[in-house]
C-alpha cells in the first residue's frame, strides 16, 4: 500500500472529501500536527505522497509561530526531492514561499462558495474537473507564482488561485478538500473571522447544502485525475 502524510494544523481542517478517493488509490493516511510534533524528515520524505493542509495563520509568520520555520524546511526539501506534494491554502502557500515566490495579504478576505476562472493551463489539467462548480473560499492571503511553475485558476478577488508543477505539485489556494456536510466545523471553528467579516453564516450554511453532493463529486474527480497523473 502507498502512503500519504497529511500535516494537518487545525483538527477541523483534514483532507475532508478527498479521503476516500485517496483509500481507494491504494493510499493509507497518516495525520501529522506541526504545531505539537516533531516533524521527522525522514519518515516524511519516504511518502508516497505529501499533503500540507489549511491554517488560520500566515505561511510567513515563523516568528510568532516558530513551528512554521521547520515546516518550511521541510517542505522545500520534499519540493527539491521531485516527489509528489499537494498543498491547500496554508499549504500551498507554503510550497510557494518554499520556491522562493512572495506570500502577502490580499487586503481583503476571501471566504464563500464560487467558482475558479481556468486558465489555458488549467483548462488542461485536472482542475478542468470542477467544470462550474463553486468551491470554498477561506482566505485573507494570496501566494505568487514560483518560477517553473504554471497558473492555472484565479477568481475576481485572488489572481493567484491555483499552481502546478509538472504533474507533481499541485499548490490550491482555495478548499477543494472541504465538505459541505461539515460546514459547521467552520463556522464555528472560524467564528470570529466570520463575525469581523461581516458574512453571515446562514447563507453559508444554505450554500453548502446546495453544493453539497455535486462538489463532493467534483472534488473527488480532480484528486482521482491528479493522483492518476503520478503513476
Amino acid at each position: 500500500m502507498k502512503t500519504a502524510i497529511a500535516l494537518r494544523h487545525i483538527h477541523f481542517e483534514d483532507v475532508g472529501t478527498l479521503a476516500p478517493v485517496l483509500s481507494e488509490a491504494g493510499y493509507s493516511l497518516t495525520y501529522i500536527d506541526p504545531t505539537v510534533q516533531t516533524l521527522q524528515v525522514e519518515q516524511v520524505m519516504q511518502a508516497d505522497l505529501l499533503i500540507v493542509l489549511g491554517g488560520p495563520i500566515g505561511a510567513y509568520d515563523e516568528k510568532p509561530y516558530p513551528f512554521l520555520k521547520a515546516e518550511l524546511e521541510l517542505v522545500r526539501q520534499r519540493v527539491e526531492s521531485g516527489k509528489p506534494l499537494l498543498g491547500i491554502c496554508l499549504g500551498a502557500q507554503l510550497i510557494a514561499r518554499a520556491m522562493n515566490a512572495k506570500v502577502y495579504p490580499m487586503g481583503v478576505k476571501e471566504i464563500g462558495f464560487s467558482p475558479l476562472t481556468l486558465t489555458a493551463e488549467g483548462q488542461q489539467s485536472p482542475l478542468a474537473e470542477l467544470g462550474d462548480v463553486p468551491v470554498l473560499h477561506w482566505h485573507g492571503d494570496q501566494f505568487d507564482i514560483p518560477q517553473g511553475a504554471v497558473l492555472l485558476a484565479k477568481t475576481d478577488i485572488c489572481a493567484h488561485q491555483a499552481f502546478a508543477v509538472d504533474h507533481r505539485i499541485l499548490g490550491l489556494q482555495c478548499h477543494l478538500e472541504a465538505d459541505p456536510a461539515r460546514i459547521e466545523q467552520w463556522l464555528v471553528g472560524h467564528a470570529n473571522e466570520v463575525g469581523q467579516t461581516g458574512l453571515d453564516p446562514i447563507a453559508l450554511r444554505s450554500a453548502a447544502a446546495e453544493l453539497g453532493e455535486r462538489l463532493t463529486q467534483a472534488a473527488a474527480r480532480v484528486m482521482r485525475a491528479w493522483l492518476a497523473n503520478l503513476k
